[in-house]
C-alpha cells in the first residue's frame, strides 16, 4: 500500500507562488462589499414607499 503514493515536485506541493497571483484593477475590501449590499437592500425596501 505504501507504493501507491503520489510524489509531488518539491517546489509545487500545493503551495501558491505569489509571483503568479492575479492582479485586479478593482481592489475592493470586504467591508465595502458588505456596505454596498446593505445599501441595495435598503434601497429595495424604500422604493415601494416612494412610488
Amino acid at each position: 500500500m505504501a507504493d501507491d503514493r503520489i510524489h509531488m515536485p518539491a517546489g509545487f506541493g500545493g503551495l501558491m507562488r505569489y509571483g503568479e497571483e492575479y492582479k485586479s484593477k478593482f481592489n475592493l475590501k470586504p467591508t465595502h462589499v458588505i456596505i454596498f449590499i446593505i445599501l441595495i437592500i435598503a434601497l429595495r425596501i424604500v422604493l415601494p414607499f416612494l412610488f
